[in-house]
């Protein structure tokens, strides 16, 4: 019942597109109403090839730093503490170059820190920040978010086919539009409190302390972030994890 829940959620935005369009360009819809089901169903490798083509299209446009960057070294001393493989996903970290304070991930193991973040973060602070984006990766999340991005798309496509229109491969254009939607996907509470919960396991496997995580929250709780944006009141959040903490030490 869940997975049929799943595919439903997925493939109604097709349905909607659907509606919309008259009876000569059935056909057709019928054909993107089919797709948007298939979207539902993406395997893990094709999932994975479009989110390394989506990521590849947001650094495209970023400003990424070099290798010689200060951003760069410390992202990577703060990357060998957390590892470089999250059940069997190879991870790949960068740094955009940007005052926006954010950071993200995706399904292929794409994972980008934004330099405002640096900014305004301590070392295991971020490793807070991006144990639960990893989180998101090792629990489907990422994956759920790029075939409902998927699916969306087409069903867009759908409501502007003239009926001659068909959905083919993704322009460079829709690549971008698909990571976008991507990188601002609104997890469900669930879901962030499960990375939540995800990253303070991870740390404490790790011999890193968890308090990271919750002054983290602290912090973007205080001013704008897209990082949270979308997510769960902050404090709530932080109180979790002092509770998590709290237990450890008992």
């Amino acid at each position: 019942m869940k997975n049929l829940k799943n595919t439903l959620s997925i493939a109604l935005p097709l349905v909607a597109a659907m509606s919309l369009v008259g009876c000569n360009s059935i056909d057709n819809m019928t054909d993107l109403g089919m797709r948007g089901i298939q979207a539902a169903t993406l395997s893990d490798d094709e999932i994975k090839t479009l989110s390394a083509n989506a990521c590849a299209q947001m650094d495209s446009k970023a400003k990424i730093a070099s290798a010689n960057s200060a951003y760069t070294k410390r992202l990577n001393k703060i990357a060998k503490t957390l590892g470089y493989n999250i059940n069997g996903t190879p991870i790949t970290y960068k740094v955009y170059l940007t005052k926006d304070i954010n950071a993200w991930a995706m399904a292929n193991g794409c994972v980008r820190v934004y330099s405002g973040l640096m900014d305004n973060m301590n070392d295991n602070e971020i490793q807070g920040v991006l144990g639960h984006e990893l989180g998101h990766v090792a629990l489907g999340h990422t994956k759920k978010a790029m075939q409902v991005a998927y699916a969306t798309e087409i069903a867009r496509d759908a409501a502007a086919s003239s009926g001659n229109a068909a959905v083919t491969a993704l322009s460079k254009s829709k690549l971008g539009t698909l990571a976008t939607a991507v990188v601002n996907s609104q997890f469900s509470q669930k879901q962030e409190k499960d990375a939540d919960n995800y990253s303070f396991d991870f740390l404490v496997k790790k011999n890193i302390n968890p308090v990271g995580l919750a002054t983290s929250f602290e912090k973007l709780g205080g001013g704008n972030s897209d990082l949270l944006s979308s997510h769960p009141s902050s404090s709530d959040r932080a109180a979790n994890i002092r509770k998590k903490i709290a237990r450890l030490k008992k």
